[in-house]
């Protein structure tokens, strides 16, 4: 019996959706259709364990290839089972759970798991037909679901902690305990707000992690002194959702950028952190620039409609990921940051962040 969360039942729902439709639909940054930028879908390729299947249309019939076998389905039985599986995903509440229903139509063409192999690093592939250019590239697409838990797109790691000079203030013995020891509910944001309030400031130094740090400034130079400001504002504002992070930055202008010409640096360079970061860029791995086989999402709305985002339609791809991701504090005991500690007389701080989906 095949058993799931959301997300996993998620990736089948997708392809039997996209397959009915037989077009992939883009989305704004407020995942809205954008009228007139459909694509229409060729063929889809999905990396079972016994091999890559072929799903593509001979009439209104869905033929699958692969594994020296070949099945003709109806494309109206996917469109029903779509429907079906919908409304198994709506009104679950289990953590995990079998859908027998669905498992035996997958059965019938050999779709044996409900993600793709684990080697493989895009969820599904796609060839479209691009009516724009009359090219039919293959697009590889990361599933992601409204429908279960939000997903992270930055996971954190020990490497990812900014480090953090405090200035103008001496702390006492009893100051650091204090700040230390500050075990509120928003206790991270808590002790840096209490830090300021002492009189002290954040100097940011570096990262915990070389190549953290040099991915960063391999995308941009000043990137790492962006991030660092911003995880402050994080820690000290009422904002969360990066879209208001990145206005806040821009107005406050702490890199004293030439701005008279309405320059959005800030928002730049964080469209192109999260553009990075969403097509493979991690903290603890040398970024090379050179984009994974992952090069964009289908996100399934929480109506079961699904959108397509990709590098392929960068600008639209960037606006959906600033508006549809916050920052929140990763485990501070785990990745052992938001302590005062000294280095001779100098006292030293780090934060963290991890990005992730709004919905």
């Amino acid at each position: 019996m095949i058993t799931g969360n959301k997300g996993e039942w998620s990736e089948i729902y997708t392809l039997l959706k996209i397959i009915s439709d037989k077009n992939l639909f883009a989305g704004d940054s407020a995942l809205n259709k954008i009228e007139g930028l459909i694509f229409p879908i060729i063929k889809i390729l999905r990396d079972e364990s016994n091999g890559t299947y072929d799903y593509t249309y001979d009439n209104d019939l869905i033929v699958i290839s692969g594994d020296n076998e070949e099945f003709k389905i109806p494309i109206n039985t996917f469109q029903e089972q779509a429907v079906f599986l919908l409304s198994k995903l709506k009104e679950t509440t289990t953590a995990t759970f079998s859908i027998p229903e669905i498992e035996t139509f997958m059965s019938s063409f050999k779709c044996v798991s409900l993600k793709a192999k684990s080697s493989v690093k895009s969820d599904i592939r796609i060839v479209i037909h691009d009516q724009r250019t009359g090219t039919t590239p293959e697009l590889g697409f990361s599933i992601k679901s409204q429908l279960g838990k939000p997903a992270t797109l930055f996971n954190s790691s020990q490497g990812s902690n900014f480090i953090y000079k405090i200035d103008n203030v001496i702390l006492t013995e009893a100051d650091v305990t204090e700040i230390n020891t500050l075990n509120t509910k928003s206790k991270i944001q808590d002790r840096v707000k209490l830090i300021i309030s002492k009189g002290g400031t954040l100097n940011f130094q570096n990262t915990e992690g070389s190549i953290f740090q040099n991915n960063l400034t391999l995308i941009d130079s000043l990137l790492p002194q962006v991030l660092a400001d911003m995880i402050i504002n994080f820690s000290t504002s009422q904002y969360n959702k990066l879209s208001d992070l990145v206005n806040e930055i821009e107005e406050k202008n702490p890199l004293n950028f030439d701005v008279s010409d309405n320059h959005n640096f800030y928002n730049y360079k964080i469209k192109r952190l999260l553009s990075d970061v969403a097509l493979g860029m991690v903290p603890t791995t040398v970024w090379t620039g050179l984009l994974d086989s992952t090069g964009g999402y289908l996100v399934v709305k929480d109506d079961g409609e699904i959108l397509c985002y990709h590098i392929y339609n960068r600008n639209e791809f960037e606006d959906y990921l600033l508006e549809n991701t916050k920052i929140i504090n990763p485990s501070s005991t785990r990745l052992k940051f938001a302590k005062i500690y000294k280095e001779g007389d100098d006292c030293y701080f780090k934060l963290n962040l991890q990005i992730r989906f709004i919905k």
